[in-house]
């Protein structure tokens, strides 16, 4: 754990991608303190429609150095979460979540029976459109980026993993086959064994732009509007 209490502001800005991690272990207490802000993360309708896998055995991360192309991360990180979607959740009961929310004075009887409705007219849309699997996918990034800020707090490393064969990960963490689950994204978490200097972000004037998109296509005469 870091010494002192990071800001927001401060974690998004020492937050480094790393790569490579010493063996020590990460403490429970910590690690559940850790899960416990990733699951704050928002949902869609508040279906929370994602969940972790967390891989911290041997032979575990072995399977996902495979699953990832023998990628360092899952072979040195002392854990690997795994960010699972689960696109067809909005199907299953709720009435635990809507309960919670009664509980905590979040919701009223009346509220709960219009958004129960509603949401579920607009699952049942998506799922006309082909778009289930995308929201979730959102939901369960939007856990992971919780997460990474989270640890950076606590003084833990963590790498957001791409490049990996969505089969054998789910073949790794037990839900082979399963169509009605989709991995959206692994996470290295550990102690950091290198130094990683921010590499810089492009001015804010040539990703941000007022009102409507502001970059022309690269079609080799166009020139950027300013």
């Amino acid at each position: 754990m870091t010494s002192h209490t990071m800001s927001v502001a401060e974690a998004i800005r020492t937050r480094r991608t790393v790569r490579h991690y010493r063996p020590d272990p990460i403490p429970p207490s910590t690690l559940k303190a850790l899960l416990d802000l990733a699951v704050e993360a928002p949902t869609s309708w508040n279906l929370q429609d994602r969940s972790i896998v967390v891989v911290s055995g041997e032979a575990g991360r072995a399977g996902l150095a495979w699953a990832t192309g023998g990628q360092p991360q899952p072979q040195e990180a002392p854990v690997v979460l795994v960010f699972v979607a689960e696109p067809q959740s909005w199907r299953e009961d709720h009435s635990d979540v809507y309960e919670q929310a009664r509980r905590g004075g979040a919701w009223n009887d009346e509220f709960i029976a219009r958004f129960s409705a509603a949401s579920s007219a607009f699952q049942e849309d998506l799922d006309r459109r082909g778009l289930l699997r995308e929201y979730a996918v959102k939901d369960a990034v939007i856990a992971a980026s919780f997460l990474m800020l989270a640890a950076t707090e606590m003084g833990l490393a963590t790498s957001p993993m791409n490049g990996w064969d969505e089969a054998k990960v789910k073949k790794v963490i037990g839900i082979d086959g399963r169509d009605d689950l989709a991995v959206a994204l692994l996470v290295s978490v550990g102690y950091p064994a290198e130094e990683r200097r921010h590499p810089g972000r492009r001015a804010l004037e040539r990703n941000v732009f007022r009102g409507s998109y502001g970059r022309l296509r690269d079609t080799g005469n166009a020139t950027r509007r300013t």
